[in-house]
């Protein structure tokens, strides 16, 4: 009976240090590209360093085409200066997988797992799911005299120099926004964005001018109305158009080892596994974004039910959206950033 005892004594003793164990065993450094809000990426640092007390995490901000941008430059040198990278659409890492630049790494039960498309060999999946909409200010306009569809918002007239959207040239969503609206509208979408004298700046100044009255209405991430909402306590409203919203997967991704700055495959692998659980995914729906999960039925502060969102989702032809980028964008700057 004693030795039982003691043999019982041993195990309880072992258990939490075994289910410690995979994460306080990881050690050295990891660097982490990514577009994600500051604030997210504040609140996720914060629970890495408790997660995996003895790994070196680093995150480096920057806009999509920032990012883009520094990566081309490290591309030539045939090495990056990150293990990890969190951006903001699946189009760049088709783009980087098919360069051979991106390391595989198979999660269990994905197909159980997750709603959003993701890469069946492991190189890619999606972490968050950001929401392209159209908000306005219902202290200054009437919701009947606003665009109900994306559609409207490029050729009502009455909208004429007071809209605005963000650059396709800088952002990974909006450029996944305008790829799906060319597919759905035709190169036409852009000459009547021209036309109607669509402004391009941040979500920032865009929201701005929607309280003054600068604006009667606007392209933008439902995230950002969202935080607004919440965080200070604005009135401004999402519109989710009658012609479909715009879901975009932001992806995790591990550099190749050869490739990456610290050659920590493992740790990468282990924070990808903790992205894609329950205590990741909370970090997501804080951040005021859709979780990935099957049959999540969180969702962001103020938002509607994430799978009515996917079936008015208008859908992004990846693809598409990275073998004709130059050709989208160009498309796009000859009809509406030139044309103003």
């Amino acid at each position: 009976m004693k030795k039982l005892f003691a043999l019982l004594l041993c195990v309880l003793m072992i258990l939490p240090a075994t289910s410690l164990a995979a994460n306080e065993e990881l050690t050295g450094k990891v660097v982490i590209y990514t577009s994600m809000y500051q604030f997210v990426i504040d609140m996720m640092d914060e629970a890495m360093a408790k997660e995996f007390p003895n790994l070196d995490v680093e995150f480096f901000y920057g806009g999509t085409g920032a990012l883009q941008q520094k990566l081309a430059g490290e591309i030539e040198t045939g090495k990056l200066g990150c293990d990890m990278m969190l951006v903001a659409e699946p189009a760049y890492s088709l783009e980087l997988k098919e360069g051979g630049w991106l390391h595989p790494y198979v999660i269990e039960n994905a197909a159980d797992l997750l709603r959003f498309p993701y890469d069946e060999e492991g190189y890619w999946y999606p972490v968050r799911v950001c929401n392209m909409v159209l908000a306005y200010n219902p202290e200054l306009n009437k919701p009947e005299d606003l665009p109900k569809t994306f559609e409207e918002f490029a050729y009502d007239p009455s909208l004429k120099g007071l809209i605005s959207m963000g650059n396709p040239l800088t952002s990974g969503t909006t450029m996944a926004s305008v790829a799906a609206l060319s597919d759905l509208y035709g190169y036409e979408y852009f000459d009547a964005l021209g036309k109607n004298n669509v402004m391009i700046e941040s979500g920032s100044v865009a929201l701005t001018k929607l309280e003054t009255g600068e604006c009667k209405a606007i392209m933008i991430l439902e995230e950002s109305v969202l935080k607004k909402r919440k965080e200070e306590g604005s009135k401004l409203s999402v519109i989710y158009p009658e012609d479909g919203v715009i879901l975009i997967p932001s992806t995790v991704m591990t550099v190749a080892e050869d490739r990456s700055a610290n050659m920590n495959a493992a740790a990468c692998e282990a924070i990808t596994d903790w992205l894609l659980s329950e205590a990741g995914q909370k970090f997501v729906l804080e951040g005021y974004m859709h979780s990935v999960f099957k049959g999540s039925t969180e969702i962001p502060f103020d938002s509607i039910d994430t799978e009515k969102l996917i079936e008015s989702d208008i859908g992004v032809d990846w693809e598409r959206t990275y073998k004709q980028r130059d050709e989208i964008q160009n498309a796009f700057q000859q009809s509406v950033t030139i044309a103003n």
